[in-house]
């Protein structure tokens, strides 16, 4: 069988970012959930969190279920598709998403070649919660930005949303094409997936596991016709923490990414303790605690896997996510001495804090309001930490709104300096 050859008789070079799916065939969802995976759910969410007109959505939703939805196209950032309406000619409708940065696809790379197991579960055509958690992969709600050739103005309009709606559907058949809409094609992805894994089974077999301690059998036997065994020295203290088991998703099972969490925070402390002799945990209250969780979960912005995460943790402790969130920013800041700086108003004694204000003012900063441990303008603000620190904070002018941001330092135009990102 003869291959098309292009003009100059080469064989037609493959676009790995660029891919075309056929129209998929209409079909019902009998649960009432139009994506069947995790994370052709999650895409859906995205697309009806952002929603203005629930009407719009059930429209589009019925568009997409019944077939008016041609062949979709989908290159990095974008998907693209004519959608059949109640005119002859169909409208050009597309869904556009910002791409993942070389940083985001080497957290990504770095997370999947650390655990064969997501290696393998990617080449099966499943996400592991935790690579979504590391990179956010998923849009969250306001990241899907639609437009279509109609007239109508609605946000989505009901083409726009049978688009969506019928893109968790390929999500579903191939993750891979989510990464492509992020911004990596299939072969690409695998390509380097293949390279670090190939490297990091060298590394591997290259270091050598250190010996277990044995007892030579005729010592073993003269031991035991005189009594007990003596015990074999203790196993060398691992140099990291062991991973998790994988926890595969169930809908009668616990969140399986809160599972790896609490796993993975486990192995941590049961390795400083070995270690150390010391639980850094232990003292800590359940709200520092639950901070200290949501602010070592990987990732950044709240994808929906953080959302959930701070919905959890804020109804446990009876507080709002928009509480988790503030704390969280705190603890980055500065850890427990952060948190108390957010939580904890207190009266300094003279000292560095009565010299903190004519030291802005020699360095051309505004004037200052003293209350307590805390100098504010109507936008900025520096707290004194018990620990002899200054912390940063904002908030929009006029509004008692006040967020953690940049890093504490000892000298308070230091710590002005670096939050104004001079």
């Amino acid at each position: 069988m003869n291959r098309p050859r292009s003009a100059r008789g080469a064989l037609p070079r493959h676009d790995d970012r660029r891919r075309s799916f056929p129209q998929v065939a209409p079909r019902e969802a009998p649960d009432g959930r139009f994506a069947a995976t995790w994370w052709g759910n999650a895409w859906v969410e995205a697309l009806e969190g952002t929603a203005l007109d629930p009407a719009r959505l059930a429209r589009g939703k019925a568009y997409a279920g019944r077939g008016h939805v041609d062949a979709i196209t989908v290159t990095p950032g974008r998907v693209v598709a004519y959608v059949h309406g109640s005119r002859t000619r169909p409208y050009r409708t597309e869904i556009r998403m910002r791409t993942l940065g070389d940083d985001g696809w080497e957290r990504f790379l770095d997370e999947a070649t650390a655990r064969p197991d997501h290696i393998a579960a990617l080449l099966d055509k499943d996400v592991p919660h935790a690579l979504e958690a590391v990179t956010g992969l998923l849009p969250a709600p306001g990241d899907l930005v639609p437009d279509c050739s109609c007239p109508d103005d609605g946000y989505p309009c009901k083409h726009a949303a049978a688009l969506c709606y019928q893109a968790a559907r390929l999500l579903d058949e191939d993750p891979f094409v989510l990464f492509l809409m992020r911004g990596r094609g299939e072969q690409e992805l695998l390509a380097e997936l293949t390279r670090r894994n190939a490297a990091r089974s060298a590394a591997e077999a290259t270091a050598a596991a250190p010996p277990m301690p044995t007892v030579p059998a005729p010592a073993a036997l003269a031991a035991t016709a005189a009594g007990l065994l003596p015990l074999p020295r203790p196993l060398a203290l691992p140099d990291r923490p062991g991973r998790p088991a994988v926890f595969p998703p169930d809908p009668e099972a616990p969140d399986p990414l809160a599972l790896d969490l609490l796993a993975s925070e486990a192995a941590v402390r049961a390795h400083t303790f070995l270690a150390t002799g010391h639980d850094p945990v232990a003292a800590l209250t359940p709200w520092q605690d639950a901070v200290r969780l949501a602010a070592a979960h990987p990732g950044s912005g709240l994808t929906a896997s953080t959302r959930a995460l701070y919905r959890d943790l804020a109804y446990a402790l009876d507080r709002t996510p928009t509480d988790l969130a503030r704390a969280v920013a705190a603890w980055r800041q500065g850890g427990a001495a952060g948190l108390a700086v957010l939580e904890e108003p207190w009266d300094p004694p003279a000292g560095p804090f009565d010299r903190a204000r004519p030291a802005l003012l020699a360095a051309d900063f505004p004037a200052f309001r003293p209350w307590r441990n805390r100098l504010s303008t109507e936008s900025l603000q520096l707290r004194l930490g018990r620990d002899g620190l200054w912390y940063g904070y904002e908030s929009d002018a006029g509004r008692e709104d006040w967020w953690p941001r940049g890093e504490p330092d000892p000298d308070p135009v230091g710590a002005l300096t670096d939050l104004l990102g001079r």
